[in-house]
C-alpha cells in the first residue's frame, strides 16, 4: 500500500494526521439526533418482537430480529465514539452515555474502552499483540506449533468459531470479567461488575414482566445477531491480505494507523447501520473524529479512498487469511502453507 502521495514515508502519515485534525470537533444538536434516531427505533423494534411473539408468531419476532440487531449494532457504534471522547464535546456526557449503552451492549464501558485504546495504540505491532486483537500468528510461530497448537489455531480460526459461537461467547460470557485486564486495579472490575449488575436488574424486571421464554426467544436473537456483525466488521477492519504488522523496532503508529485498517465500503445502508465505521483507516488515524464526520474526510479528501480499499464482495475472500507472512508482508491462507511444504 502506497500512502496518498504514491510513498511509503512516515512523514507522509504524520501530515494526514495533522489535517485529519479539522473534523475532530462533535455538534451536539448532530450527537443527539443520532442517538435519538438509533436508540427509539431499537426500542420500538423490540417492543414490536415481543408483541408478534406474544401473539403467537414466532417467525415475526425472528424477521423483526434483523433490522433490530442493526439498530443495536449502530448504538455500539455510538458507544465506540463515546469512548474515543468524540461524540460529545465534553468527557462526562461521553462516560455516561458510553456507560448507559453498555448495559444494552453487555460490553462493560470503562473496561473496553481501555483494552481499545491498547488497540489503538499497538496496532500492526507484531510483538504487542494480545489485547483487543484478532489472535494472528505468523508462518513461523504456526509451523513451530505442536500438532494440537496448530489444530487448535485452526479451529480458533474457523468460520463457525470466529463468527458463530465466537461472537457469543464473547459478549454473553467474556465480558462478564475483565479479560487481559484482571491485574490492572480495581477499575476494570468495577466497570464489569456495576455493568453485570446493571443487565442482571434489566433481565429480571424484564423476565418478570413478560417471562423467561419470551425474553430468551426476543432478545438473544437480536443480540447475536448484531455481535455476529460487529466480530465480522472488526474482523473485516484488520484481517485483509495487505494490512501491516511489523516488529516493535520498525514499527510506527501513523504508519500502521493508515495502512493497517481498511477502507471497508459498504452499501448506503450498511453504511448508515455501522456508523461509517468502515471507513477504519481514517479512524485509526485520527481517533478523535466523530463518525459522522468521517464521510467529509473522503468527500475532501478523495485520495484517501484508494488505501486499503475492500468491497463487500472482497471482504469475503478474506476470512482464509489466518497466517502473517513477515517474508511476503501479507496475510495468507493454510491452502498457501500447505502448498509451500509439499
Amino acid at each position: 500500500m502506497k500512502t496518498p502521495n504514491g510513498s511509503d514515508d512516515v512523514p507522509d502519515a504524520r501530515r494526514w494526521k495533522r489535517i485529519l485534525g479539522n473534523y475532530s470537533t462533535p455538534s451536539r444538536p448532530r450527537s443527539l439526533a443520532e442517538l435519538a434516531i438509533t436508540a427509539l427505533p431499537l426500542v420500538m423494534l423490540w417492543t414490536a418482537a415481543w408483541f408478534t411473539f406474544s401473539l403467537g408468531y414466532a417467525w415475526a419476532s425472528l424477521l423483526i430480529a434483523v433490522p433490530a440487531a442493526g439498530f443495536l449494532l449502530r448504538l455500539f457504534m455510538i458507544q465506540h465514539d463515546c469512548g474515543h471522547g468524540t461524540f460529545f464535546a465534553g468527557r462526562l456526557a461521553n462516560d455516561w452515555v458510553g456507560r448507559v449503552i453498555g448495559v444494552l451492549t453487555l460490553t462493560p464501558y470503562d473496561y473496553w474502552r481501555r483494552t481499545h485504546a491498547i488497540h489503538h495504540a499497538t496496532t500492526g505491532n507484531i510483538d504487542r499483540r494480545g489485547i483487543g486483537d484478532v489472535d494472528t500468528l505468523t508462518v513461523r510461530e504456526y509451523r513451530a506449533l505442536p500438532w494440537w497448537g496448530r489444530l487448535r489455531y485452526r479451529l480458533y480460526r474457523h468460520p463457525l468459531i470466529m463468527f458463530g459461537l465466537g461472537p457469543a461467547y464473547l459478549f454473553l460470557l467474556q465480558q462478564r470479567i475483565p479479560v487481559g485486564l484482571m491485574r490492572n486495579g480495581w477499575q476494570p472490575w468495577a466497570s464489569t461488575m456495576a455493568t453485570n449488575l446493571a443487565i442482571a436488574v434489566i433481565v429480571a424486571a424484564l423476565t418478570w414482566f413478560i417471562g423467561i421464554k419470551a425474553f430468551l426467544l426476543v432478545h438473544l436473537p437480536i443480540t447475536l445477531l448484531a455481535a455476529t456483525a460487529g466480530v465480522w466488521l472488526f474482523y473485516v477492519q484488520h484481517q485483509f491480505e495487505h494490512t501491516t504488522w511489523d516488529r516493535d523496532e520498525s514499527w510506527n503508529l501513523h504508519q500502521a494507523a493508515l495502512h493497517g485498517s481498511s477502507h471497508y465500503e459498504l452499501p448506503a445502508l450498511l453504511r448508515w447501520f455501522t456508523a461509517n465505521i468502515g471507513i477504519h483507516h481514517v479512524h485509526h488515524l485520527s481517533s478523535r473524529i466523530p463518525y459522522y464526520r468521517l464521510p467529509h474526510v473522503l468527500r475532501d479528501h478523495p485520495e484517501l479512498r484508494d488505501v486499503g480499499h475492500i468491497t463487500l464482495l472482497e471482504s469475503f475472500r478474506c476470512v482464509r487469511l489466518v497466517l502473517w507472512d513477515e517474508a511476503q508482508r501479507r496475510l495468507v491462507s493454510f491452502r498457501e502453507i500447505r502448498a509451500r511444504d509439499s
